[in-house]
C-alpha cells in the first residue's frame, strides 16, 4: 500500500485545507448552517461485527475478535474453520454461575466466610478496562463485593491495598497468561498448563483466547471483576450496549457512522491541522478513569511508525490522549486549551481537539438536581466558548467596561510569562466559560426552546431537556 502522503485523495484533502484553512471559522460555519445539529441526530441503525475471523493482526498471525465477545445475536463467527461462539458462551455461562455464587455468599473462603472484597491483579488492558468500567458503574454495585485493582509492580501498591482487607473474605483475580494459588485465587488466562502448575484449580480458571487483545479485553473473562461488582445482569447489559454499537458500525452509511466520523476527525486534526494531542473531558466523576482507558486504547494501537507493508511512515500517527473530569479541568488546564499559542502551521492558538461527555441524568440529584444543572451549564458553556471564542473587539470592549485598557496588562509579567511576554495571572478563556455558564443555567429550566446561542448549543440544550426526564431502568 502506498504511503498516506502519496494517496491522491489525501493529497486533495491537504490541498483543500491549505487553500481554505483561513476560512475554517466554526462560528461562521454554524451560522451558515443553523440546522446542522438536526442533520446529525438520532442515528439508531445497528451494525454487525466488522470482523469475520480473518487474521488482520498480521504481525502476530491472529484474528482480532473482541466483537465476538459481545455478539449477542450469536451469529457464527469463524476462526480457522471453527465457530468461536460456543466457546464464548460457555465462558460467559461459567462467569455467570460464579458471580451468582460469590454475590449470594454461596462461594466462601477457607474459613467459611463469604467474599467481601475482590482484588484484581493485572496490568494494561487487564487493569485499565475493568477499573474504568467498575468506577463508571458504581451506582449499580449494590449487593456486590468491593473491588480493588493492583497494577503497579511497585510493592507499595499491593501493600497499601491489602492494609485494611481481611484475607478470610478476600478473593484474588489474577489476569495473566501465567497465574496464582488455591482457595482464594481465580485465574483469567489463555494457559491452562501454567494455571495448574501454579496451584489453581482449573475449575477456577476462566479462559480467553489469543484473538482477544489486552486493550479490548474487558468484554471477555478479563471483565470478571466488573461482573462480580455490578452483577452479571448488568455485565450482560454492558455487552448488549457494545453489540448495539457494533451493529451501528456495520450497517450505517459512512457519512453518518459515528466510529468512522470520529476516526476521520482524528486524521483531519493530526494530519491537516498538525495537532498532537486529544483531550477527553467527561463531566461525570464516575468516569474519572475514562481518559486513561482510551489513552491506552489509542496510543498503544496507533503509536507506530512502521506501515503494514514494513516501510517507515512519512506522516504523523496517533495523538497524545489525556484528560480529567469536568470542572476540575476547567480550573487546571482549560486556559491553555482556550488561548495557548503554538507555531503549528495554519493556526494561531494551540489547537487541541476535545471530546466533551456528560450524562443527561444524574445518579445523585442533590438539592433537587441543582448540582447537575450547574454542571450541565458549565459543560455547555465550555463547548460554546471553545467553538466561538471572542473577537478582538469584543474582548477590548469588555476590558474597557471594567475600567482597564489592554495596555495595562503589560505591567503583569511573572516567571515563564516574562520570557514569553504574556500575563500569567489572568484566565480569560476560563472567565468566558464562567460567563456563559451563568447565562445557560437558568435556560435549563422548563421545556421551552432556547434560541439565544449558536445552533449547536441550542440543539444540545434542547436535547438535554427532552431526555432528562425519561425513566431509565
Amino acid at each position: 500500500m502506498a504511503a498516506l502522503s502519496r494517496n491522491l485523495h489525501f493529497q486533495k484533502l491537504q490541498e483543500w485545507h491549505r487553500a481554505n484553512h483561513h476560512q475554517l471559522d466554526l462560528r461562521a460555519l454554524f451560522e451558515k448552517d443553523p440546522e446542522r445539529f438536526n442533520h446529525f441526530r438520532g442515528v439508531e441503525a445497528a451494525r454487525d461485527s466488522m470482523f469475520n475471523g480473518e487474521k488482520i493482526n498480521y504481525t502476530e498471525d491472529r484474528a482480532v475478535l473482541h466483537v465476538a465477545l459481545r455478539n449477542r445475536s450469536n451469529t457464527p463467527i469463524v476462526v480457522d474453520g471453527k465457530d468461536v461462539m460456543p466457546e464464548v458462551n460457555r465462558v460467559l455461562d461459567k462467569m455467570k454461575s460464579f458471580c451468582q455464587r460469590v454475590r449470594s455468599g454461596d462461594w466462601k473462603g477457607y474459613t467459611g466466610k463469604s467474599i467481601t472484597d475482590i482484588i484484581n491483579i493485572g496490568i494494561g488492558g487487564s487493569d485499565l478496562g475493568p477499573l474504568m468500567v467498575t468506577e463508571a458503574l458504581k451506582p449499580y454495585s449494590a449487593g456486590g463485593p468491593r473491588v480493588w485493582f493492583v497494577s503497579n509492580i511497585d510493592g507499595t501498591h499491593i501493600a497499601k491495598t491489602l492494609t485494611n482487607l481481611t484475607p478470610e473474605s478476600s478473593l484474588f483475580i489474577i489476569a495473566s497468561k501465567t497465574s496464582a494459588v488455591a482457595k482464594h485465587f481465580v485465574a483469567l488466562s489463555t494457559n491452562t498448563t501454567k494455571v495448574k502448575e501454579f496451584g489453581i484449580d482449573p475449575q477456577n480458571m476462566f479462559e480467553f483466547w489469543d484473538w482477544v487483545g489486552g486493550r479490548y479485553s474487558l468484554w471477555s473473562a478479563i471483565g470478571l471483576s466488573i461482573a462480580l461488582h455490578v452483577g452479571f445482569d448488568h455485565f450482560e447489559q454492558l455487552l448488549s450496549g457494545a453489540h448495539w454499537m457494533d451493529q451501528h458500525f456495520r450497517k450505517t452509511p459512512l457519512e453518518k457512522n459515528a466510529p468512522v466520523l470520529l476516526a476521520l476527525l482524528g486524521v483531519w486534526y493530526i494530519n491537516c491541522f498538525g495537532c498532537e494531542t486529544h483531550a477527553l473531558l467527561p463531566y461525570d466523576q464516575y468516569m474519572h478513569r475514562f481518559a486513561a482507558y482510551f489513552q491506552q486504547g489509542d496510543m498503544e494501537s496507533n503509536g507506530k511508525y512502521i506501515t503494514r507493508s514494513g516501510t517507515r511512515v512519512d506522516h504523523q500517527t496517533g495523538p497524545i490522549v489525556w484528560g480529567e473530569p469536568g470542572t476540575n479541568g476547567q480550573h487546571a488546564f482549560y486556559q491553555l486549551i482556550h488561548q495557548g499559542m503554538t507555531t503549528v502551521p495554519f493556526t494561531g492558538t494551540k489547537m487541541i481537539p476535545c471530546d466533551f461527555l456528560i450524562p443527561v441524568q444524574t445518579q445523585h440529584p442533590i438539592r433537587k438536581g441543582l448540582h447537575h444543572k450547574i454542571l450541565l451549564a458549565n459543560f455547555l458553556a465550555q463547548t460554546e466558548a471553545l467553538m466561538k471564542g471572542k473577537l478582538l473587539e469584543e474582548a477590548k470592549k469588555e476590558l474597557q467596561a471594567a475600567g482597564k485598557s489592554p495596555e495595562d496588562l503589560e505591567k503583569l509579567l511573572p516567571h515563564k510569562g516574562i520570557i514569553w511576554d504574556i500575563n500569567s495571572f489572568d484566565q480569560w478563556g476560563v472567565e468566558l466559560g464562567k460567563q456563559l455558564a451563568k447565562k445557560i443555567e437558568p435556560e435549563l429550566e422548563g421545556s421551552s426552546a432556547v434560541t439565544s446561542h449558536d445552533s449547536s448549543t441550542n440543539g444540545l440544550i434542547s436535547f438535554i431537556k427532552q431526555q432528562r426526564d425519561i425513566k431509565v431502568e
